[in-house]
């Protein structure tokens, strides 16, 4: 079955991706992916893994910097607080931030996302310049600080540099506090340009991608869409607030997502984020094109968004996946219980996404967002397969809530039970990077992290 170059790993039950298996076999190889797999194996010779074992998932829509915020935002206002008054606590701590405090923040991000059961983050960046809105003497400098904490931290990276060049609809000039966001074409295709061999070199996957309609024309769409690669991933910001709506209707008489598909060939390429208010119409329109709808949802209930209609699209056959955005959660459970809670509160009925009667929900909904992170960051097959990425989560098998079940309603207990920590260890890559509940660097992570909040603080 296996040469002595591989790593061998024994688990009693697998997701794999045609299913659940007993006592499965894992040959790991050198390159870091399943070189082979047997099912009704002996433990003999392999690593015996502590719990079943499932595919990681990963999370399509990350801004690292904002995990520093978490907790923080939440003392009312003087009006009616929202999306728009949140945004201005997440400028003042933009105009903080240094490329070092960048990289502690995100490597701290990166490992918990690990142990909530991610092995891959798509980190939509967007705070490219100096506090005074200048470019660094290197021009990638922010985005070469993720970079850093991914190679510290192991986690598969997808960067996604941010075009971001106006305050709103029709090009408006950019606020004082979007001013360490901001590139014109020329000088955000120098950039993307030159991140190709740093993200090489270190093993990560190149996208891009465009704020929001409010902050890009057509125009600078179609030149920069010009430039990019065929198979580069690529994400926008879409219909997440319904001010947002009103604001595309006044400017084109065009809804944001209607718009996009005027503008835009919008295909599997492409994740839209949120896409919160979208119609019946614009749901099929996503569907039907093979995007991937990127849903955040704690931090679409933490900021009041609205609810994305979930159960529309799944029964239009909708490609979605998970991400944490803003960060005020970083799991998997707590994203997709809080996807399938938020169906059920808005239609007082119960298991809104299992797809057909008898399914599992937590199946369905780790399925599909399985297959739509995979697709959303890039990063080729999805699933415990040969030759798909050695990208695996052992969930702890000392639990007593995983230990008295099988199949599908192992996946419904850990996103739906209440069973409190339950990623035991994480292999990225063919690389344990989580051992029972711990990364090798926590403590060096944390020193560096606990240092920025506090600099930050003061």
């Amino acid at each position: 079955m296996v040469t002595d170059n591989h790593q061998l790993l024994f688990a009693e039950r697998a997701l794999l991706a045609d299913g659940w298996a007993d006592d499965v076999v894992l040959a790991i190889g050198a390159d870091g992916r399943i070189a082979a797999l047997k099912q009704g194996a002996s433990a003999a010779g392999a690593r015996r893994l502590g719990g079943p074992v499932v595919p990681a998932i990963a999370d399509l829509h990350s801004h690292a910097f904002q995990r520093a915020m978490a907790g923080l935002t939440e003392v009312a206002g003087q009006g009616d607080d929202s999306f728009w008054t949140w945004r201005e606590e997440m400028y003042r701590l933009v105009s903080l931030l240094t490329p070092d405090d960048v990289a502690a923040i995100a490597a701290k991000l990166q490992i918990e996302l690990m142990k909530g059961g991610f092995g891959r983050v798509a980190e939509f960046h967007y705070l490219h310049h100096g506090a005074d809105g200048r470019p660094y003497g290197e021009p990638a400098e922010m985005s070469l600080a993720i970079v850093r904490a991914a190679e510290l931290s192991g986690i598969g990276l997808t960067l996604l540099p941010v075009f971001y060049a106006h305050s709103d609809f029709g090009g408006v000039a950019p606020t004082a506090g979007q001013r360490r966001f901001i590139h014109d074409v020329d000088g955000f295709l120098t950039l993307l340009h030159g991140l190709v061999a740093p993200c090489r070199s270190a093993g990560a996957r190149l996208g891009l991608a465009f704020h929001s309609l409010r902050a890009v024309t057509g125009d600078e769409i179609a030149a920069i869409m010009e430039a990019v690669p065929e198979h580069a991933p690529i994400h926008i910001h879409v219909a997440e607030q319904e001010r947002e709506v009103e604001a595309s209707i006044a400017h084109s008489g065009r809804r944001p997502v209607e718009r996009l598909y005027d503008i835009a060939e919008v295909d599997e390429r492409w994740c839209l984020i949120h896409a919160t208010h979208a119609t019946e119409a614009e749901v099929a329109m996503i569907a039907g094109s093979g995007a991937v709808a990127g849903l955040c949802p704690t931090t679409e209930a933490d900021l009041g968004d609205g609810i994305f209609p979930a159960a529309d699209f799944l029964a239009a056959d909708g490609r979605f996946g998970i991400g944490t955005d803003s960060h005020v959660a970083t799991s998997v459970a707590d994203e997709l219980r809080l996807l399938e809670y938020g169906q059920r509160l808005r239609d007082r009925r119960r298991n809104r996404l299992a797809g057909r009667p008898g399914a599992s929900v937590g199946r369905t909904l780790f399925d599909r967002a399985l297959a739509g992170g995979a697709q959303a960051a890039g990063a080729g097959g999805s699933g415990l397969s040969v030759g798909a990425p050695a990208d695996l989560v052992v969930l702890d098998g000392r639990s007593p809530y995983l230990a008295s079940v099988e199949g599908d309603a192992i996946l419904d207990r850990w996103i739906f039970g209440g069973v409190g920590p339950a990623v035991r260890d994480v292999m990225v890559g063919g690389r344990w990077l989580i051992e029972d509940g711990r990364h090798a660097r926590d403590e060096e992570v944390d020193r560096a992290f606990a240092a920025a909040l506090q600099r930050l603080k003061a």
